[in-house]
């Protein structure tokens, strides 16, 4: 029987057999941690391997963008001690000023399609939107993988979603993973891996993958695999330099699950608050008015994002009760927005524009809601108390933009 893309990926970094259920030992092509847990990290090595060289200097490294630049005097203390630690074994650092971690990985180049990456992010599995193995892992294990290079892993079952049918023009991305995750619930993946595909799939830039793979968490998957496109090969070829290999995975799997999503004449829709999987078009709710706008995160804090929301408000104003916060993904999109206006677009719209990284999905950043605050946000969760005490939806750039500009939840038009 043929192997699922996840078990392709294990399969050239192990010398064991490979199938759903079983643990392997596998080697990593990068391993990881970010500001938040990664002090424990460093005293987890500290205490078990007493300073000695981690495994390979080249491979490891640490990534701040949890609390950027730190606001609190327990995240300066932390990213310090990874500081020092990074200079006493000669790791890089990618600092307060790069953006979020696994945004920086891509766009660098330090992982590619059929790579294995780790990391104390629990969204790294956004990789996947490359065709790359992305995992989140406890402090104890990045401490291990930094050591020795490796990490266990059981092999997880696979789950086949397809996309049928032409969403409508005003869908974006955001839109079509929120229908998957309307379909699937909170439970029907969890513990297992997915591969999407779809001619809505196919057609997906770069940063349409990442709003994809960064909401399979949120079903509760291991991963969200998307097949790289020649073109998309291309693109990660323009950015990085590098060449990728093609990764498929072969064509007689028997998927444990496999799954139909109808996204024919798909309207914008929403996430309710306290669940990711609790939603709707936008056109159904009743009038909701709100009081601030989050738009970013690793799921929607791209340029392609960001262009859409200044295109949508060029020539508007924020409503006069609405506080409305972009925050770019990485240093890289910020660049790149500074130079082309957009974001002299979205200051002169009356949007605050913060330092990249993760933003409203971080305890004490931009984007956290009060008791009784109504909150449209691009992240990727809303649970109670996720962004502060307030009402948190979900929903896409484009409609958190419409929202702000009306003072109510809308679609744009």
């Amino acid at each position: 029987m043929g192997k699922p893309l996840i078990e392709k990926i294990i399969a050239q970094h192990t010398a064991e057999p490979v199938e759903a259920g079983r643990i392997v030992w596998m080697d990593l092509d990068v391993r990881s941690a970010r500001d938040f847990a990664g002090a424990n990290v460093v005293k987890n090595y500290r205490t078990h391997y007493n300073g000695t060289p981690v495994a390979d200097a080249s491979k490891t490294m640490f990534t701040f963008d949890c609390n950027v630049p730190a606001n609190t005097i327990p995240y300066a203390n932390n990213q310090q001690i990874c500081r020092v630690f990074a200079r006493e074994q000669n790791l890089k650092v990618f600092d307060v000023n790069a953006g979020i971690g696994s945004h920086v990985m891509i766009d660098e180049g330090l992982c590619g399609p059929g790579d294995t990456v780790v990391g104390t992010d629990s969204h790294l599995n956004i990789l996947g939107a490359i065709g790359c193995f992305g995992q989140g892992m406890g402090d104890l294990d990045i401490a291990f993988a930094f050591k020795t290079g490796r990490t266990w892993f059981e092999v997880p079952e696979t789950i086949r979603i397809t996309l049928t049918g032409n969403p409508s023009p005003q869908a974006s991305a955001k839109d079509m993973i929120l229908a998957v995750l309307r379909h699937m619930g909170p439970n029907r993946a969890i513990g297992r891996a997915v591969e999407f595909y779809g001619p809505a799939v196919d057609a997906l830039t770069l940063d349409g993958r990442i709003t994809f793979a960064s909401m399979v968490t949120e079903m509760s998957g291991i991963i969200g695999l998307l097949v790289p496109s020649d073109s998309i090969l291309d693109e990660l070829r323009a950015l990085t330099g590098r060449t990728y290999p093609k990764m498929v995975p072969d064509t007689d799997v028997a998927y444990v699950d496999d799954v139909v999503v109808d996204v024919d004449n798909l309207p914008p829709l929403i996430a309710c608050p306290p669940s990711p999987t609790d939603v709707v078009p936008v056109n159904e709710l009743p009038k909701v008015v709100v009081d601030s706008i989050f738009i970013g995160s690793c799921t929607n804090g791209r340029g392609e994002d960001l262009r859409l929301v200044a295109q949508l408000v060029r020539g508007h104003r924020v409503a006069s009760h609405v506080m409305a916060k972009i925050v770019p993904a990485t240093r890289k999109i910020y660049s790149e927005l500074l130079r082309d206006g957009t974001l002299n677009t979205l200051f002169e719209a009356g949007f605050i524009i913060s330092h990249p990284g993760c933003g409203g999905c971080a305890s004490g950043q931009i984007g956290m809601t009060g008791k009784g605050e109504v909150q449209v946000s691009t992240s990727n969760r809303n649970f109670a108390g996720k962004q502060g005490d307030g009402d948190t939806y979900l929903a896409s750039p484009a409609t958190a933009a419409a929202s702000a500009l009306a003072g109510y939840i809308t679609s744009a038009q």
